[in-house]
């Protein structure tokens, strides 16, 4: 029983926790998406099109956390996590695409990309805010032991990443001109999201349901 107590504990704490995530993905997917669109910046997009993975994904795991909190039966939770696992592997994979392309393509057309303080500002505070709850998350997961929750973990740590990067390309930009910096900070992006596609992918051909099967 105390155990069990334990697990409802753990899930009503990511319930929360997945709910404060899609409310900031998708206020940081508009506002860097719409920035990058308007200052023409492949970085500021990139930034913008991971948020909206994350907040795809999490708000899947939510579904999926919420299903067990309500006492949905394993095979129904188990049909939820594969699913959340398949769906971060594949947005992963088309994000790598789009920031290989476009990266490449930008600098050989010399598409220059305008100054945004609106795409600096949205960073600076998702640097902030992305390690928090990627450690929170972590701290309830010791207990839930779901891939698709750690899968979601990793994408916040490295959506941290990503705002840092991010911060730096816009901010260098913006105070230097120098536009080119933002396309080398978009490619550097891919050291971090290329083995975090690949480990999805394997996670979901892998049909694992739960942490202890690794």
């Amino acid at each position: 029983m105390a155990e069990l107590a334990l697990r409802q504990t753990a899930l009503r704490r990511g319930v929360r926790l997945e709910a404060i995530t899609v409310a900031w993905m998708a206020a940081e997917a508009v506002l860097a998406i719409g920035a990058g669109i308007a200052a023409r910046s492949v970085l500021l997009t990139a930034f913008g099109a991971d948020s909206l993975i994350e907040l795809i994904s999490g708000a899947t795991l939510l579904w999926r956390l919420r299903v067990e909190a309500r006492g949905g039966d394993d095979a129904r939770v188990d049909a939820v996590e594969r699913r959340a696992i398949w769906m971060s592997a594949v947005l992963l994979i088309v994000l790598c695409a789009y920031v290989a392309l476009t990266s490449i393509a930008g600098l050989l057309l010399r598409i220059q990309p305008e100054r945004s303080w609106l795409g600096v500002a949205v960073s600076a505070v998702a640097v902030l805010v992305m390690p928090w709850l990627a450690s929170r998350k972590r701290a309830a997961n010791q207990t839930i032991q779901s891939p698709a929750l750690r899968a979601d973990i990793a994408e916040s740590a490295t959506c941290a990443y990503l705002a840092g990067v991010t911060l730096v390309g816009a901010a260098v930009n913006a105070l230097t001109g120098l536009w080119w910096v933002e396309y080398l900070a978009a490619v550097a992006l891919l050291r971090w999201l290329v083995p975090e596609a690949r480990e999805a992918l394997e996670a979901a051909r892998a049909g694992k349901t739960r942490c202890e099967a690794d």
